[in-house]
């Protein structure tokens, strides 16, 4: 707890970069360093069950992140996502529901890489794919978009299947904890299909005239439902508030299964926009989730006493 601007974010950021290799907030590393410092390094002590766990991460400004586990160094700072499972919410997580479809796109296709590690390279390799054809069809350049065509049907069939894959997974656990926060009827849905050979030939005209595909999963959306209100365009601040936390906590579950062990859960300002018994049902939930760190201004902003109340003032944490 602490003053808003005392620097609760950066803390829970710290513990995101120190266990994930990467920030929730920004993918530039000079922007984790403190301004006028060339270099900054995280430190994090713990267990992972009998097992002690210690991790350090370094940056310097000009060089790549740096990255070891009990001493040993990792070849890139984003294979401690491989050591340690963490899910962070932050208030512009919102825009998992409230933002456009690219926003949840990107979303799902993180948890993708999560859950369905057999098919984690799915997203990059269509992204690649739709880039060559992208950059065939600026040139005009009819002879070297057949591969490509071919390939882009190929994957985007495949990402399809894994997308809606991973969104079976967490419907069901989904449903449950929307309900048990109060937000009845909630449920997930793919939008779109899977591009075939033939329906991109059958449109290859008019992507040559935009220089763009004009179809294929990255065109496609997840609905976000409760009952038969779409969250995205009709739910309310806190209805969307709960939707992400409930999607948050669903993978916590999903996590734990696979792993074995519980995500630890960095909260930011979540409380806020949440009445007093959505907020005890989500203690309530966090309790038998794990590790789980919740900011706040003021203790009594807590529906319930922490296991440990961390005291955050510029500079210093106690």
């Amino acid at each position: 707890m602490g003053p808003n601007g005392a620097g609760k974010t950066n803390l829970l950021e710290s513990l995101h970069v120190g266990t994930q290799g990467f920030s929730p907030r920004t993918r530039s590393d000079a922007e984790l360093i403190r301004f006028g410092e060339r270099s900054a390094r995280i430190r994090i002590e713990g267990s992972r069950g009998a097992t002690p766990v210690d991790i350090g991460v370094s940056l310097t400004i000009g060089e790549g992140k740096k990255a070891e586990v009990n001493g040993a160094r990792l070849r890139a700072a984003e294979q401690l996502r491989g050591e340690t499972a963490t899910l962070v919410f932050t208030p512009d997580r919102l825009a998992i529901v409230k933002a456009g479809p690219a926003a949840r796109r990107a979303y799902f296709d993180r948890v993708l890489v999560r859950l369905l590690p057999s098919r984690a390279r799915l997203p990059a390799g269509y992204a690649s794919a739709l880039a060559q054809r992208n950059a065939a069809l600026k040139r005009g350049d009819r002879d070297a978009l057949a591969p490509w065509t071919r390939q882009l049907a190929e994957l985007g069939a495949e990402l399809v299947d894994a997308r809606r894959q991973v969104l079976a997974l967490p419907d069901v656990p989904f449903r449950r904890v929307s309900g048990e926060l109060g937000l009845e009827g909630a449920r997930l849905g793919y939008e779109g299909e899977p591009p075939t050979l033939e329906a991109l030939e059958a449109r290859l005209d008019r992507d040559l005239e935009r220089g763009a595909t004009g179809l294929g999963p990255h065109l496609d959306d997840v609905s976000i439902a409760a009952g038969d209100r779409d969250l995205r365009a009709f739910g309310s601040q806190g209805e969307q508030r709960t939707a992400v936390l409930a999607l948050l906590l669903a993978e916590a579950d999903l996590i734990a299964d696979q792993r074995g062990e519980r995500p630890l859960l960095l909260l930011d300002d979540v409380l806020s926009e949440l009445d007093p018994e959505r907020r005890r049902v989500l203690v309530e939930q966090v309790q038998s989730h794990g590790q789980t760190l919740i900011t706040a201004t003021t203790a009594d902003a807590l529906p319930a006493a922490p296991a440990q109340l961390v005291r955050v003032t510029p500079g210093e944490a106690r």
